[in-house]
């Protein structure tokens, strides 16, 4: 692997691990918060949360690895655009459902969240199908979370 290609490894390596940690700097101290809450039938057990989001976020970062790894263009830059916001957004729906105490915060930030993610990988498509096919798993589960997201305020409000 070339010291670039390296680079980027490490820059998606961190990008990613910045994310979680910011989640789980939202997320741990208010579990006891969410255990409290009325919870849908479709609620997974809280041990099924750590293992798919790694899974998710190693597929995210290998994924940001292809497209840097591409020549700069505007598609690669739009691409890269629409990766970075629905990464944001990622990062922020912990501190709007659970820092934040609000299911409906979390809904508001989740809708938009999984229309970019959906947006990100038509943009990876154009340019690099296996990184695209990477973010799928990703939209699956966001998918799951915004209608469990929804559920939870629904029961709770």
């Amino acid at each position: 692997m070339t010291r670039r290609n390296l680079g980027y490894a490490a820059l998606a390596i961190a990008a990613l691990a910045v994310t979680s940690l910011l989640g789980q700097m939202a997320t741990t101290p208010n579990l006891s918060w969410y255990g409290g809450l009325i919870q849908p039938r479709i609620s997974p057990p809280n041990w099924v949360f750590a293992p798919v989001w790694t899974t998710l976020y190693v597929l995210m970062a290998f994924a940001l690895w292809r497209i840097l790894r591409l020549a700069p263009s505007p598609a690669r830059r739009t691409a890269l655009t629409l990766f970075f916001v629905q990464l944001a957004l990622n990062a922020a729906w912990s501190w709007m459902f659970f820092a934040a105490q609000n299911p409906l915060l979390g809904l508001v930030n989740i809708v938009p969240q999984l229309l970019f993610i959906l947006a990100t990988i038509r943009a990876f498509a154009g340019l690099d199908r296996t990184a695209a096919l990477a973010l799928v798993p990703l939209s699956l589960w966001v998918g799951f979370a915004a209608v469990l997201n929804a559920s939870v305020w629904w029961l709770n409000r």
